[in-house]
């Protein structure tokens, strides 16, 4: 598929079928990660896989009680590592750590559309509760949990803005763009 057509028929599924979708599958999306561009080439994060079903049940909580998150066949959790970027950027690190971090989960999310699987980007949930359920270490962070599975549901395409209101030319309030 052609990177366009991917980002277009990227959809956020929240039904799964049930089972564990291939091990290769995961291991091509987790080297996709792996590529992703990164402040400084640091990957400023480290990447959670959860499989075990008590463990998802644990994210779905600190997730605000998402319960369709127990049903993906695995979860792909984000965590900014403030400490591997501090070294480097100083005052800037978490913002880097965390652009990492969300980089990444966009190139799984894409990953996952590529090879036929659908996914669900996760970005509401309770800081601390959720650093529980992963043992994630202060200072890291979670930052995105990506619920990946075998869709069991073809949501359709979703209303987006006018490219006229989204980008503006040359500054915030410039002139809204006008295509070719």
């Amino acid at each position: 598929m052609e990177l366009y057509d991917v980002v277009k028929s990227r959809r956020s599924i929240r039904r799964y079928r049930s089972g564990i979708f291939a091990e290769e599958k995961l291991a091509k999306i987790l080297e996709s990660c792996n590529l992703a561009p990164s402040a400084g080439n640091l990957q400023a994060y480290r990447i959670i896989v959860v499989r075990e079903p008590d463990r998802k049940k644990a994210v779905a909580e600190a997730a605000f009680g998402q319960s369709f998150i127990v049903d993906a066949g695995a979860l792909i959790a984000f965590v900014a590592d403030f400490r591997l970027a501090e070294a480097r950027y100083g005052e800037r690190a978490s913002l880097y750590a965390v652009q990492d971090a969300t980089i990444a989960c966009t190139v799984a999310h894409l990953t996952v559309t590529d090879l036929g699987l659908g996914a669900c980007w996760i970005g509401a949930f309770d800081d601390a509760r959720m650093a529980e359920a992963l043992e994630v270490p202060a200072p890291s962070r979670p930052v995105a949990v990506l619920a990946v599975g075998v869709p069991d549901q073809e949501p359709s395409a979703r209303p987006r803005r006018d490219l006229g209101e989204l980008v503006r030319e040359e500054r915030y309030e410039g002139r809204g763009y006008a295509g070719p």
